[in-house]
């Protein structure tokens, strides 16, 4: 068996907005802290599960709203916060590609690696 084989592939997805310039602006990171306010509702307890400090996913959202060029959360005070529609439609592609990938590179790899 080859010590390659022992290893496995991962792919990372991100999603960019042609309009603005920068790079990347939806990836693992604002994913999950996306899929942790639809789960928890609220992005506090979703900062929290994460380790992450309430500013900065505050920070993390506002930016990547702003280079989205939508809102991903509606923000109801006290009562927590919510997916907007276009938040969740993004959520839910990005997670369906994110997982068509995973399972194609580990087989790939499984196959290339032998």
């Amino acid at each position: 068996m080859s010590k390659l084989s022992k290893l496995e592939a991962t792919v990372r997805l991100t999603v960019e907005n042609p309009k603005q310039k920068g790079g990347s602006v939806f990836g693992p990171g604002i994913a999950a802290l996306c899929t942790g306010v639809q789960e928890l509702g609220s992005l506090n307890a979703a900062a929290k599960s994460m380790g992450m400090a309430y500013s900065k996913a505050w920070r993390i959202i506002k930016d990547t709203e702003t280079a989205l060029g939508f809102p991903l959360l509606i923000r109801d005070g006290a009562h927590g916060s919510t997916l907007t529609e276009e938040g969740s439609q993004l959520l839910g592609i990005y997670a369906s590609i994110q997982e068509k990938l995973t399972k194609e590179s580990v087989k790939l790899y499984q196959k290339l690696a032998q």
